[in-house]
């Protein structure tokens, strides 16, 4: 008896010993890579607003992942979603620890966190990362922000000139314990190049068409009038150096959180973004500014102005009149502009005009009918012992190289008097790789002024690979 159950105890260890190997080898180590999303609110809102968007993500993350495993075997993609309700009232820095202490709580010990904030949320979020805050900076891949106050608001007008904290507190009717002041005051602009210096920035922005569009008026009324915005923040507020830019058109300030296309195109660029994909990404091409001053006469100047092409020649026409008693006229031709060259438009002004006694009587091209021919005729005048000075600009075209397109554009009055808008801006063509712009503009009489300043962007596919950045731990099983 004895002797059997001997032999039964060294079959079984005989039997373990040869189905070891066989399992061993079914337990490969597999890497794990998360993907640590949190959702951040804005102001005067809650996470609901980020329920449409989720919910995409969580649809179209799932061909990203099965490709990406498929291509790279041994490695496993692990999403996780962090979505707290936070008190949006408050300061940046202490929504910012607001936000790391949530993560520090539900996301203990992770890395590889992705930060996506929506307006104030997402200044917080760079605040936080910018300035470790709960050991932050190390464990952050990427922040994203969504139509943001990145630069300080308090330099850019108010309707009706009051102060930006004003705005604030009326515009999101807040209790304010210190978001209206961060808004109005804190630029992120440093926080910003810091986060796309030392991980990544993806910023969302829109607007609308021009700076006095109906759009997006809450209530009937501009908050913004004299630049391009979202109903809420300025266009050119709302991303900085350091950023990969995404225009996504035009469109309000909360559009993602209902317009099923727009956080459908978000999450899009966020996902090509984080596993390699091709990103649309808005580069500045080509800018300018240009004054008008309104007649010194009771009524409404007008202005129609095209811009964005590219400067070839320029000069100042002077004649003085030496007359006592006689006006006198004069008609010169200038300008001119390298073979081969297509005109595009001029620009002329007068030089310290004084009532009627100076003026420009006609400008026109001299060849209308030849677009090569970027010589320009002016027809000037001056009463007696009057001197007039003409400032003369020629441009030609300058389109984008074959297979690059135009992006957006942004136009804002930054210098001014009152009863002074922007009304209307448009592209002056329909092909995409012309950056030139049609500007209406007025001024109410008299003398009112105002400057323009006007900005054109084109698209350039840039390729980020995130998830190859990432950490990783090792898993043992089959």
């Amino acid at each position: 008896m004895k002797r059997l159950v001997l032999l039964v105890i060294i079959g079984l260890i005989i039997q373990l010993g040869a189905y070891s190997p066989a399992q061993s080898a079914d337990e490969e180590p597999v890497q794990v890579r998360e993907l640590n999303f949190v959702f951040i609110h804005g102001a005067g809102s809650n996470v609901c607003n980020f329920q449409l968007f989720t919910d995409i993500m969580m649809e179209e993350i799932r061909p990203y992942i099965l490709e990406y495993e498929e291509a790279n075997p041994g490695i496993e993609i692990e999403v996780n979603i962090l979505a707290r309700c936070f008190p949006s009232d408050e300061d940046i820095e202490t929504w910012a620890e607001n936000i790391a202490d949530s993560i520090n709580e539900y996301f203990p010990g992770r890395d590889n966190l992705i930060l996506i904030g929506h307006s104030a949320g997402g200044k917080a979020a760079l605040y936080a990362v910018a300035h470790n805050v709960g050991g932050l900076a190390d464990r952050v891949a990427l922040v994203v922000t969504i139509n943001s106050p990145i630069k300080s608001l308090d330099g850019y007008y108010v309707t009706g000139g009051g102060s930006v904290m004003d705005y604030c507190r009326a515009r999101w009717l807040l209790s304010d314990r210190g978001i209206c002041n961060s808004i109005s005051y804190y630029d992120s602009s440093q926080d910003g190049s810091w986060v796309g210096t030392n991980s990544h920035w993806l910023a969302f922005i829109s607007a609308e068409a021009s700076p006095v569009s109906e759009q997006f008026n809450p209530g009937g009324i501009d908050g913004w009038p004299r630049d391009m915005d979202d109903s809420a923040i300025p266009i050119s507020a709302q991303y900085a150096s350091g950023a990969d830019v995404v225009y996504y058109g035009e469109h309000a300030h909360s559009d993602y959180a209902s317009d099923e296309e727009v956080a459908g195109f978000m999450v899009e660029q966020i996902l090509h973004y984080i596993f390699g994909g091709g990103v649309e990404c808005s580069v500045f091409a080509r800018g300018g500014s240009f004054e008008h001053k309104a007649n010194w006469l009771l009524g409404t100047d007008y202005w129609e102005d095209v811009v964005g092409g590219i400067l070839v020649n320029s000069g100042l026409l002077e004649h003085r009149n030496e007359s006592y008693f006689i006006w006198q006229v004069w008609e010169d031709v200038v300008g001119g502009c390298p073979p081969g060259s297509q005109r595009a438009n001029y620009i002329v002004n007068l030089v310290n005009p004084f009532l009627f006694f100076t003026s420009i009587q006609e400008s026109y091209w001299l060849s209308a009918d030849n677009p090569e021919d970027c010589r320009l005729y002016l027809r000037t005048m001056a009463a007696p012992r009057n001197e007039v000075q003409v400032e003369w600009s020629i441009y030609r075209q300058g389109l984008l190289p074959e297979g690059v397109e135009r992006n957006h554009y942004e136009v804002e009055i930054v210098a001014g008097t009152p009863l002074t808008s922007v009304q209307r801006v448009e592209w002056l063509s329909d092909n995409p790789c012309d950056l030139m712009l049609q500007i209406w503009s007025r001024a109410e009489r008299p003398l009112r002024w105002f400057r323009v300043e006007w900005r054109v962007y084109s698209t350039e596919i840039r390729q980020i690979s995130i998830i190859d950045e990432l950490s990783a731990y090792v898993v043992t099983g089959s």
